[in-house]
């Protein structure tokens, strides 16, 4: 949660569609905005000066220890669904947001928690054992699979040891979330649900909780854009961790 009188660095969108185009081997150039944070690279680029990492969330009780769920500030019944996510089935209705995470299976709640701890510990390499390997490999960028998924969360990352890309990991898996793709093979639990919101109809209450991840400008332009654009994370009723990515 940030003040006016404080400064948090985010990851560009600019910056973060720009790093994934060229993963996947197009050049893709977003129009710059107000950015998130001014010293990103690429990923396989030299890193700059880094800007300071973020916060993390304050704990709040009844959730996983490190970082909890965050407060059901948005009434679940006034949220409209989009087809953005893989899964996604009718997007005429709408999508029931969740925040106990004691609804959903235990391989979840496993899952995430096991994210949460590794994340919170600043150390990157610490996700590599939940991320799998070959065709089980957590996805991280938009196109072709990478060969190394931490280094090019660092690449992403606005420091050079990667704090930055995990404190908006958990700043992403401590939303509110949703459960798309049921009884599909995208069966899927999503981090934020904003990955499931029409942005232009966003009551004052979700558009202050998407605000504790993205920037005012950010927001501006994810609304002309059509949806939400930044960072999403998804987990299988399985307790696959899928993808961590962004872009739409």
């Amino acid at each position: 949660m940030r003040t006016g009188k404080e400064k948090v660095s985010r990851i560009p969108l600019a910056s973060v569609l720009l790093a994934f185009s060229l993963a996947a081997g197009n050049v893709f150039l977003a129009p710059a905005a107000y950015a998130l944070s001014e010293l990103h690279k690429a990923p396989g680029q030299p890193a700059n000066d880094a800007p300071a990492a973020q916060g993390q969330s304050q704990p709040q009780s009844g959730a996983t220890p490190g970082v909890p769920m965050a407060d059901p500030l948005v009434n679940g019944q006034n949220n409209q669904g989009v087809d953005k996510t893989p899964g996604a089935q009718d997007a005429s209705k709408p999508a029931e947001v969740i925040y106990d995470i004691s609804k959903v299976p235990e391989p979840v709640r496993k899952m995430r928690e096991q994210i949460v701890e590794a994340a919170a510990s600043g150390d990157l390499e610490r996700l590599r054992p939940l991320m799998g390997t070959g065709t089980e490999q957590t996805q991280v960028t938009v196109g072709e699979p990478t060969d190394d998924p931490i280094g090019t969360l660092k690449d992403l990352s606005g420091d050079p040891d990667g704090d930055e890309i995990l404190a908006i990991m958990l700043d992403i898996i401590s939303t509110g979330f949703v459960h798309v793709g049921q009884g599909t093979a995208d069966d899927m639990y999503v981090w934020p649900y904003f990955a499931e919101k029409d942005l232009k109809s966003l009551t004052p209450p979700e558009r202050v909780e998407l605000l504790r991840i993205v920037t005012a400008g950010d927001l501006s332009d994810m609304q002309e854009f059509g949806g939400y654009n930044f960072y999403r994370l998804g987990i299988t009723p399985q307790g696959k961790w899928k993808f961590f990515t962004a872009g739409d």
